[in-house]
């Protein structure tokens, strides 16, 4: 796997984790408990810190980065799709970040929300509960996320990445 320590900054990820063998994880990341980071994803924790919670999915080509005034802050039970980026902000709890979307510098997705695929959610913006962000830049729909399909995700992504570590070989 390529996991490195950059100088005294190094990366904490749980046992019960799946890091996938293509992923990068460098410097001060942290990932939790039954947590996944797939293929061609980079946490790159070089000058501020990156906190991935619990049974949250990092999903394929996704772009995890801190700068030192903002971490960025994964909440637990999230999924944050296909080539994403985050960029200094926080995902709160049960919040899902579509393929292809950009959240930015100190913007918060609150409990339930989603961020559409290709979205581009600017610095500072707030995703409130529930709610939907479409659009570049994203404009809010208020209380058209739908909680169970997130949670049903991110569950998905919790047995899935349970059978890639029992089941993945090199050929």
């Amino acid at each position: 796997m390529a996991i490195y320590a950059l100088g005294d900054r190094t990366p904490t990820i749980d046992p019960t984790a799946f890091v996938h063998p293509d992923a990068v994880i460098i410097g001060d990341v942290r990932i939790g408990a039954e947590s996944t980071v797939w293929p061609s994803a980079v946490l790159r924790g070089d000058y501020g810190t990156i906190i991935v919670g619990e049974r949250t999915s990092i999903q394929d080509g996704t772009v995890v980065h801190a700068v030192a005034e903002f971490p960025t802050v994964v909440g637990n039970d999230c999924v944050i799709g296909h080539l994403a980026h985050l960029e200094g902000c926080t995902i709160h709890d049960g919040a899902l970040v579509g393929s292809g979307s950009i959240v930015l510098h100190h913007a918060h997705v609150h409990t339930g929300a989603t961020v559409a695929a290709g979205a581009v959610v600017r610095n500072r913006m707030v995703v409130p509960e529930d709610a939907l962000a479409v659009g570049v830049p994203a404009v809010i729909k208020e209380g058209a996320s739908d909680r169970s399909a997130i949670a049903h995700g991110a569950a998905l992504y919790v047995a899935n990445g349970q059978r890639y570590a029992r089941e993945l070989k090199t050929l």
